[in-house]
């Protein structure tokens, strides 16, 4: 059975104190959980080092929300993936839309730093999703399709096992809106195919979240369509009630691999 994963992206939120709780309630709950359900959280990164500590031990991976493409030098204000390897963690999300948006990441800077994370090991999430223009002017594949392959350009099939693909249509992001779970379903088929065409049978053991303002109410119909492997959680991952509720709910899911 294909395990399902479930990432909590805190974004720019909490207090140094506010995290340390929440993680440390997730690390005591954490004890109970099955190993059906890969379960991550991304705090932000002055967090990392304390977050790490608290969850080393737990069944719970710590992540970064970001990474610089290059190893060192003079880039003030970056983050290496060398410093987040260092402190604990395993996983990195890449190409968010609030990336690609406010801060105008283009595809090739997100291939860039997408490599440099495979050098280092990183279970890596690479997000893609389109505007409100786009899908209402029907471009939704022609931007997801063309976002997945410039951001995988170079990738190899044995590199593609270590991805996870987030569909984050960014007009769901934040906004409490949430594309049906038929929407939703149908761009990820779109995605696993797009998967398959360039990497073939390596394709079919790469998880496909969705992400766009997944919550305690919809996440167990959004995670029992078919082609959905998972959720990458925002505003709902702040809360450890909100936040487990989703985890229990894909707990309860089985997905045939």
């Amino acid at each position: 059975m294909k395990k399902l994963s479930v990432v909590g992206n805190w974004k720019m939120n909490l207090t140094l104190e506010e995290a340390r709780n929440l993680a440390i309630r997730l690390s005591n709950e954490a004890v109970n959980l099955e190993d059906k359900v890969d379960v991550g959280v991304c705090p932000p990164f002055v967090f990392l080092k304390d977050v790490c500590d608290i969850l080393k031990d737990s069944k719970i991976c710590v992540g970064a929300q970001n990474m610089n493409a290059e190893r060192s030098g003079a880039y003030t204000g970056e983050i290496s993936g060398a410093m987040i390897k260092e402190i604990g963690c395993s996983l990195v999300i890449l190409g968010h839309s609030e990336r690609r948006t406010i801060f105008h990441e283009s595809n090739s800077l997100v291939n860039a730093k997408l490599h440099t994370a495979l050098t280092y090991d990183f279970n890596t999430i690479l997000c893609v999703g389109e505007s409100l223009e786009e899908r209402e002017t029907e471009r939704t594949e022609e931007v997801v399709g063309i976002q997945l392959s410039e951001s995988l350009k170079g990738v190899t099939k044995g590199q593609v096992r270590k991805l996870i693909i987030a569909y984050e249509p960014v007009w769901a992001i934040g906004t409490g809106k949430t594309a049906s779970p038929e929407q939703a379903n149908c761009v990820h088929s779109f995605i696993r195919n797009i998967l398959k065409n360039q990497f073939g049978e390596a394709a079919q053991g790469v998880r496909i979240q969705y992400g766009g303002s997944v919550n305690s109410k919809n996440a167990k119909e959004l995670l029992s369509q078919p082609e959905i492997d998972g959720a990458l959680v925002g505003g709902a991952s702040l809360d450890f009630e909100s936040f487990f509720s989703i985890i229990s709910d894909a707990l309860k899911i089985e997905k045939s691999s």
